[in-house]
Order: C-alpha cells, then sequence, then structure tokens
C-alpha cells in the first residue's frame, strides 16, 4: 500500500463539522494528542518496566502510531498535499542535510 493509498482510504473514515477552522484544528490537535499517547506509553515503560519493550507494548505502541498516521494523513489532505509527496520531500530534506552534514544542528532550513 502507499501513503497516497492509505491517505485515501482513512479519509474514508472522516467526519467533519463543515466548518474548515474547527476541522483543521481539530487534526492538528489530534496529532497532538495521538503523539502524547505514544510519549505516554514510552514513558511508563520506562518508568514501570526498566525501559524494556515487551510485544504486548508494542502492538499497543502501533496502534497509537497508527493514530498518529491517521491525522497526518486527514491533515495532509485538509492543506491538499498528496501524503506520498510529502514524505518524498521530506526524504529529499534529510538526504540533502545528511549529504551537507547538516543533519544536526538547528533551523528548519539548513
Amino acid at each position: 500500500m502507499t501513503l497516497d493509498e492509505y491517505q485515501e482510504r482513512a479519509l474514508t473514515t472522516v467526519i467533519t463539522s463543515g466548518d474548515l477552522f474547527k476541522d483543521s484544528l481539530h487534526w492538528v490537535l489530534g496529532i497532538n494528542g495521538e503523539a502524547g499517547e505514544v510519549a505516554e506509553k514510552v514513558k511508563k515503560i520506562i518508568r514501570d518496566k526498566d525501559g524494556k519493550i515487551s510485544e504486548q507494548d508494542k502492538k499497543e505502541l502501533a496502534k497509537e502510531i497508527g493514530d498518529v498516521l491517521w491525522y497526518l494523513a486527514v491533515f495532509a489532505h485538509d492543506l491538499g498535499f498528496s501524503f506520498d509527496k510529502v514524505a518524498a520531500q521530506n526524504l529529499e530534506k534529510l538526504q540533502s542535510r545528511k549529504s551537507r552534514g547538516v543533519l544536526g544542528g538547528a533551523g528548519d532550513n539548513r
């Protein structure tokens, strides 16, 4: 499955309010909320399990990562972006940074 195929299928499960601003805000907050759930699960694994990730932990993390992916796909569509194109542009940017020796550092446009 390509990312665009995923995006297309994800969009079949979207419920919108009809208010473009509220919907966009919903997607952005969803991205952050679900990413926070990933972080929270990892935090508890570190705190309660000495950082050892079980197979069950991996299954639960995969669910949360999937939720992050869904919100990203929907928000990208909301902005008019192909998910495949977003992914390709990101890899090109990172490869450029690597080849120029600036993967580390600060600033979006390095």
